[in-house]
C-alpha cells in the first residue's frame, strides 16, 4: 500500500517526480485492476502532474502536492465523463468540476481517473455497476463493499494512495472496512456536496479513503470548507 508521507519524501527528495508517479499510476489503472476503473484522461492527468512538479521545484510546502487521487464516478469532473455507474450517463461530460474536485486540484493533487460505483450509488456491494462488477483486491471471489467499492479497492490494492467516495448510509465506511483501508464520512455540511450526483441529498456526504487515518485527515482538510453553492 502507498501512503502520502512516503510519497512526499520521494517527491521532495527528487527521487521521484510527480509526472513519473502519475505515469506509473496510469500504467496500473489502464489494466482496470479489480474492475474498479471507469474513466481515464491521460492528457489531463499529465498536465496536472506537470503543474504539480513545477510547484514542487519552486519549493511549495503542501503535504498532498503531486499525490495521485481517483474520484468516485458519482462526483462530476470537467475533463472526464461522469457516469454514476449507469448507461444513462455513459457519455455525460460535466461543464464544471465538483467543489471538492476543484479544491483538490487547487491543492495540487493529481486526478488520475474515475472509480467504479454501484449505479447511482444505490448498492452495498459494487456488483450492479452498468460497466461491470468490482471485486475485492484481497479475494477476487469477495465483494469490495459499496457503493464506493472502486475507490476502496484501488487504495487497498496499492494502485492509488488516496481516493474520494460518497456516503449516504455507509457507502464509504463499509467498503473501507471490507477492503481493509480507512474511510471517513465527515459531519454533514463539513464538505460541500456541490457536484455530487445525489442519492439522498439530505444524507449524502463526500469523504476520503486512504490507507491510514493520517492520510484521510490530510485529504479531508483539503476538501473541507464553506461553499456558497452548497445547499
Amino acid at each position: 500500500m502507498q501512503n502520502i508521507r512516503l510519497l512526499r519524501k520521494l517527491l521532495d527528495s527528487k527521487k521521484l517526480s510527480a509526472v513519473e508517479l502519475a505515469q506509473e499510476t496510469l500504467k496500473k489503472l489502464k489494466k482496470n485492476p479489480f474492475g474498479a476503473v471507469l474513466g481515464l484522461n491521460e492528457d489531463s492527468t499529465l498536465n496536472q502532474a506537470k503543474f504539480a512538479q513545477k510547484k514542487i521545484e519552486q519549493g511549495l510546502n503542501n503535504s498532498i502536492l503531486g499525490i495521485p487521487i481517483i474520484h468516485k464516478d458519482i462526483i462530476v469532473t470537467k475533463n472526464w465523463t461522469t457516469t454514476a455507474g449507469s448507461k444513462i450517463l455513459e457519455n455525460y461530460n460535466s461543464p464544471f468540476d465538483a467543489t471538492i474536485v476543484e479544491k483538490l486540484k487547487n491543492a495540487g493533487v493529481v486526478c488520475v481517473g474515475k472509480a467504479s460505483c454501484d449505479e447511482f450509488a444505490m448498492g452495498s456491494a459494487n456488483q450492479n455497476c452498468a460497466f461491470g462488477k468490482c471485486v475485492n483486491p484481497w479475494d477476487k471471489l469477495a465483494i469490495p463493499g459499496g457503493s464506493s467499492g472502486g475507490s476502496a479497492a484501488l487504495v487497498a490494492g496499492g494502485v492509488v494512495p488516496i481516493a474520494t467516495g460518497t456516503d449516504t448510509g455507509g457507502s464509504i465506511r463499509q467498503p473501507a472496512a471490507m477492503c481493509g483501508v480507512t474511510g471517513l464520512k465527515p459531519s454533514y455540511g463539513r464538505i460541500s456536496r456541490w457536484g455530487l450526483i445525489a442519492y439522498a441529498s439530505s444524507l449524502d456526504q463526500a469523504g476520503p479513503i486512504a490507507t491510514n487515518a493520517y492520510d484521510c485527515g490530510l485529504l479531508m482538510n483539503a476538501m473541507a470548507g464553506f461553499d456558497q453553492k452548497d445547499s
